[in-house]
């Protein structure tokens, strides 16, 4: 799965484009390399996003198409904040 597209479907950025836009602009990191909006998502991945001052750092454990509110909690576990 595209890496926006699992941003946007696991809730952690609400919107893909934004998703987008913060690959693009170098502030988010799959297992400690920059990573592009389409590059691939698997499960066991680290992704390092910053936010402002603070970085989210996530373990992808699930992927899928379509999330509701509560599986999307389900899909990544903070490792730290």
């Amino acid at each position: 799965m595209r890496l926006d597209k699992y941003l946007k479907n696991s809730r952690i950025i609400k919107r893909r484009t934004v998703a987008k836009e913060a690959c693009e602009g170098g502030r988010v990191k799959i297992n400690g390399n920059d990573a592009k909006a389409g590059t691939e998502v698997k499960v066991g991945d680290i992704i390092e996003i910053l936010f402002g001052d603070k970085t989210v750092k996530a373990r992808i454990t699930h992927l899928a198409e379509h999330a509701t509110k509560d599986t999307a909690k389900e899909m990544f576990e903070i490792i730290e904040d």
